[in-house]
């Protein structure tokens, strides 16, 4: 039984999921994809779990798909075939994901972090679209990173596959934020518990919101964002979250710091 290539851990409320594969830089492999996917799912699963962190252990992040696997695989037995499972995990996960990154991050490993809601990267981290360097198209992860960054800079880096850093990767929108590294995991600590002040599922159904495309029609559009929010306002968590700010007090689903 090989090692375990990603680590699950769930404390007041925050599921910790570590990407444990330095050897091969955090590689997508078959048994990290795996596991990943197992591991996505746990948090999601979990009713005490409000936020889920995705980080890592070793230099780098994620360098994307594992090359010595795809080396003379045919079409239908490529590992990328999974990945679209694992960004679908993180973009469509009714609880937020913070990516957490003290290394660089490549190709699939840039889809991933894209496809979380908030991402901190430390200053030294950095990024490339890199699949066209070796010959391949940069597809399954457009889905989720061009949405994120703005166009110019989606044309240029996806072309040229140059490397570039945290800073850049904040102006356009790939991450949220670049911190000092001796501050990465404190700003880490500061969205989650940002997070964890939202209701539940007032933090899914804004989540969903995010990701719609919008209607072309202002009139139906406006019909349909009034009757989501006038059920909220009327929900069990959205009276108490009225009531709890009448009376200057945390909501029941604020865990007492």
């Amino acid at each position: 039984m090989a090692d375990e290539l990603v680590h699950y851990s769930m404390k007041s409320g925050v599921a910790t999921i570590t990407l444990d594969s330095p050897y091969n830089r955090n590689a997508l492999s078959a048994q990290l994809r795996r596991e990943l996917r197992a591991s996505l799912a746990k948090a999601q699963g979990e009713e005490a779990v409000r936020v889920i962190v995705l980080t890592h252990t070793g230099p780098v992040f994620c360098a994307g798909m594992d090359l010595k696997e795809a080396r003379g695989a045919g079409t239908d037995d490529q590992g990328v075939n999974e990945f679209p499972e694992i960004l679908q995990q993180i973009w469509h996960s009714p609880k937020p994901v913070v990516a957490r990154l003290a290394g660089p991050a490549r190709a699939g490993g840039v889809g991933m972090v894209a496809a979380c809601d908030i991402v901190v990267a430390a200053k030294e981290a950095t990024f490339a679209f890199s699949e066209v360097r070796i010959g391949v198209v940069p597809a399954v992860i457009s889905l989720v990173v061009l949405p994120r960054i703005a166009p110019r800079a989606a044309q240029e880096l996806f072309l040229t596959g140059e490397v570039f850093g945290a800073e850049r990767a904040a102006s356009i929108g790939l991450i949220t934020a670049a911190a000092d590294a001796e501050k990465l995991d404190d700003e880490v600590a500061r969205y989650v518990r940002s997070l964890t002040l939202g209701g539940p599922q007032a933090l899914a159904a804004t989540k969903e919101l995010l990701a719609s495309p919008k209607p072309p029609n202002p009139a139906a559009g406006f019909k349909a964002m009034n009757a989501l929010s006038a059920s909220f306002f009327a929900s069990e968590e959205g009276q108490e979250g009225i009531t709890a700010f009448a009376q200057k007090r945390q909501p029941n689903w604020v865990a007492a710091p």
